[in-house]
């Protein structure tokens, strides 16, 4: 399987590359993103021969049919860090809240989130390729909240890599923040910036874009990548469990074989849903994937208008703060998949000069061809939450974004997939306000949702409030840079 760029090639960079080169080096031509060339068939013949398989065994079979350049023992090993979630046997599980809808809970590993799904094997891999060839790599990772504590997770104590993490100040839970701060691995820097989620993002993207900057990495004999969802190393992963929950869907009766579903997708970055768009496009019978989003909803604006429009707007602080973004990375990769190489740069070059793009008519009728949108407030997520609670069941702010589109956006009715991100445990004071107990620190918050919602508290959450704080660092975005070389 070879990799291409999304903005076309620039003459210098190779015209394709290798699934390790791009995750490797995953800055490609223009600042564009890589992308497969081409995707396998995940048709019914395939998902009628992994209608009982384990996860791991699915995983396995899902990425040798990319063929990508990994050896089995590397993928099996990087595979086999699924064994450390809830249930080694199901990491994804699947829970009912209505009679056709069901939520797949993505957040059942190490840092309670979604991320870890692919962050977990991605990091392994990473480590091992870079021991494999005797290089050293700075991994940046910049975090709304769930991509940092995931990525410190999975390279902590890895060889031949050293990560630098930058979170916006104020702009991630209190969980999320301790979560990185309290990391105590020697090869592992967490900045705080003065700034929001696109400030940090907008920064690694720059950096990684940098000649300079790779440079000065390179007198240092380091290399440079990154774990956010630029990387296709992430987003290879976040296809399987779209997958799997299909299967799942399938094995407790709620469909049949070949019977087509709608996915909602809380989204930010746009990772999860490219993840489900791949998996649609390669064969998986889903009727559309409905983008739910907070008030921060440009991605609404792109669906359902056509429209991307940065100018005037600024980032809104709310109660799903991974979804606290306005610049979206993975929409590049579904419009190079829709509109082609030379569009996208156009389009891409328009939000970077001017600070806005817009569809024509026929671009945005692609586009809803897979995709529909909504968007949810605070209030309304915390009545969501509320009223779930008092059915039995407890998720958190960003999934209580999705109700809505459940509810809303199926033109059709069929059976429906929710995805749960985070477990509600990040974002505690948000449910304790929602059930009727406003509170401002996390541990009272924490302690009377346990009790009054009659649910656990894992010990890798309790434990956090125990640490000491090894990273207080925080500085002005301009200082992002020496701070990493500081660093290194």
């Amino acid at each position: 399987m070879q990799f291409i760029e999304t903005r076309g090639n620039d003459g210098v960079k190779p015209a394709s590359v290798s699934f390790s080169e791009a995750i490797l080096s995953p800055s490609a031509s223009f600042g564009g993103l890589y992308v497969p060339q081409s995707l396998p068939a995940f048709d019914a013949a395939f998902l009628e021969k992994h209608k009982n398989s384990h996860y791991k065994t699915l995983a396995m079979d899902f990425l040798r049919s990319f063929g990508i350049d990994i050896d089995q023992e590397v993928l099996q090993a990087a595979l086999d860090r699924y064994d450390a979630f809830d249930d080694p046997k199901n990491p994804v599980p699947l829970s009912e809240i209505e009679e056709d809808c069901c939520v797949s809970e993505l957040y059942h590993g190490p840092t309670r989130a979604f991320k870890d799904m692919a962050l977990q094997p991605f990091g392994y891999i990473l480590s091992k390729l870079a021991q494999a060839r005797n290089e050293n790599y700075l991994i940046m990772a910049a975090t709304s909240g769930d991509t940092g504590p995931a990525t410190l997770e999975t390279f902590k104590n890895q060889a031949n890599v050293k990560v630098a993490c930058l979170y916006p100040e104020g702009g991630t839970s209190d969980v999320q923040r301790l979560q990185m701060v309290t990391e105590d691995a020697p090869n592992l820097k967490v900045i705080g910036v003065k700034g929001n989620f696109d400030d940090t993002q907008n920064t690694l993207k720059a950096l990684l874009a940098s000649e300079d900057f790779k440079e000065e990495l390179e007198r240092k004999n380091i290399k440079l990548s990154a774990a956010n969802s630029v990387n296709f190393g992430r987003i290879i992963f976040q296809i399987i469990y779209h997958i799997h929950s299909y299967l799942e869907m399938v094995r407790c009766g709620k469909i049949a074989m070949g019977e087509k579903i709608y996915l909602v997708v809380p989204s930010g970055n746009f990772g999860n849903a490219l993840g489900g768009y791949y998996a649609k496009k390669a064969g998986l019978p889903i009727e559309k994937i409905l983008i739910s989003s907070n008030v921060n909803n440009i991605l609404t604006d792109w669906i359902e208008k056509g429209e991307y429009d940065l100018s005037g707007r600024e980032l809104v602080l709310t109660e799903s703060p991974a979804m606290d973004i306005l610049k979206s990375s993975n929409i590049e990769r579904i419009m190079f998949d829709k509109f082609g190489a030379a569009r996208t740069k156009e389009l891409m070059d328009a939000l970077a000069s001017e600070g806005r793009f817009v569809l024509t008519e026929e671009e945005r009728a692609l586009l809803q061809e897979d995709f529909a949108a909504s968007w949810s407030d605070d209030a309304e997520c915390e009545n969501e939450i509320a009223r779930y609670v008092k059915k039995g069941y407890m998720m958190d702010p960003h999934t209580a974004t999705c109700i809505k589109a459940y509810e809303n956006l199926r033109e059709k009715p069929l059976p429906t997939v929710i995805y749960s991100t985070a477990e509600w445990t990040k974002f505690s004071p948000t449910v304790a306000k929602a059930l009727g107990h406003p509170v401002e620190g996390d541990i009272e918050a924490l302690e009377w949702v346990a009790e009054h919602a009659n649910v656990t508290v894992p010990p890798m959450i309790r434990g956090l409030f125990e640490k000491p704080i090894v990273h207080t660092v925080v500085v002005e975005k301009e200082k992002i840079k020496e701070e990493m070389l500081n660093f290194l």
